[in-house]
């Protein structure tokens, strides 16, 4: 007996990828459609709804099912990675078009807003993460996008979802939200108010480092979503069916993951937030982080996998202790399985807005009392 989906839980749905079983043979784990094109029927049309897979293909189906029902959503498409993904948001605004943006925000997406955007006719203009008052203050000049990043990449500021979505919306401005960091499993941006959310999909979504890709999902199937769509479709931005696989694959564990990660990044932000050679941890989990009570009510379940912390000693002092690390490895990304660490101003480049004292965690699934012995071993 098939059951009523309607009635079963996000972590249920998840788990089984939407409870489908694919025909002929009932698989439970569903095939892959490695096919670019697909046949005509004789009087020229496609009786399947399938042309050519840099339009669609049929293995996005599952995980933009997930992805829709995880965020309350009217549609999700899948795209080639989280950078496409945020940047056909900004293609299918029109030149002349203004965007709001956070000061902080991931330093990938900013540069290629500041470096490539005056081409398409747009303007931007930043605000402070945390301020209301200050993104109120920046709608007078009438922007058609604001962006939310929360928490923020790499110092996790937090931003009042529903507020900024009150003050947007009283202006005429569509929200997008990049809650790569939040997930669904504890934040559901559609339901606080915004337009779009936005998700790196080769983070927490994937979940195991495997995968590049990007999701989109939108409150409502509009003419802004359909120029979404769009943008894919001619652009090219599109994901290949074997990592649309394994991005449902992994999506399968998502609640688990996160959660266990997010047990991991609360023990060790209180075991090191009055470390002598931890001068700040970053973290909204903390009842410390201006953040925490905003976190709190917009976080459902955890505050994250993600943090910083900010080494006494300056520069030299947070490079020697990511040298140390022995059981997180360094590389950049988040939202593995596994944990990593970087300099994250190193990675950035010259015009970083990050403190050169800040080493950024992504916390994984291992045992916390492992990942705490080897950050007190680092620390020295």
């Amino acid at each position: 007996m098939d059951p009523d989906r309607s009635k079963l839980r996000l972590r249920t749905l998840t788990a089984q990828g939407m409870g489908r079983v694919a025909a002929p043979y009932g698989d439970i784990v569903p095939p892959i459609h490695p096919s670019s094109t697909f046949e005509r029927a004789p009087d020229g049309s496609f009786p399947a709804g399938r042309i050519y897979s840099r339009a669609d293909n049929p293995t996005y189906d599952g995980p933009e099912a997930v992805i829709a029902a995880l965020e309350g959503a009217a549609a999700a498409i899948l795209l080639g990675s989280g950078q496409a993904a945020a940047a056909a948001v900004f293609q299918a605004l029109a030149p002349g078009d203004r965007v709001l943006l956070p000061r902080n925000m991931y330093w990938g997406l900013r540069n290629w807003i500041t470096g490539f955007m005056g081409a398409w006719g747009l303007a931007a203009d930043f605000y402070d993460n945390a301020s209301l008052d200050d993104l109120a203050a920046r709608m007078k000049a009438k922007p058609r996008l604001v962006w939310i990043e929360t928490p923020a990449n790499p110092t996790w500021e937090v931003t009042d979802i529903a507020a900024a979505c009150e003050i947007a919306r009283a202006a005429g401005a569509t929200v997008a939200v990049d809650s790569t960091c939040a997930t669904p499993v504890l934040t559901r941006p559609l339901a606080l108010g915004a337009d779009i959310v936005m998700h790196s999909a080769t983070k927490y979504l994937n979940g195991h480092s495997d995968v590049v890709a990007g999701a989109l999902a939108c409150a409502k199937d509009d003419e802004l979503w359909q120029r979404i769509r769009q943008v894919r479709a001619s652009g090219g931005a599109v994901l290949g069916p074997f990592e649309a696989w394994l991005l449902a694959r992994g999506m399968r564990t998502l609640h688990v993951r996160v959660r266990a990660a997010c047990d991991n990044a609360q023990a060790i932000a209180a075991r090191f937030a009055r470390h002598p050679k931890v001068s700040q941890v970053l973290y909204p989990g903390l009842e410390s982080h201006p953040g925490h009570a905003i976190a709190a009510r917009q976080m459902q379940g955890g505050f994250g996998a993600m943090l910083s912390l900010r080494i006494a000693g300056g520069e030299t002092a947070a490079k020697s202790f990511t040298a140390r690390l022995a059981v997180f490895k360094r590389a950049t990304s988040l939202g593995s399985v596994e944990s990593l660490a970087e300099h994250r101003a190193s990675v950035e480049g010259p015009n970083t807005m990050c403190p050169p004292d800040l080493v950024r965690l992504s916390i994984g699934i291992e045992d916390a009392d492992d990942l705490i012995a080897d950050i007190e071993q680092a620390l020295g």
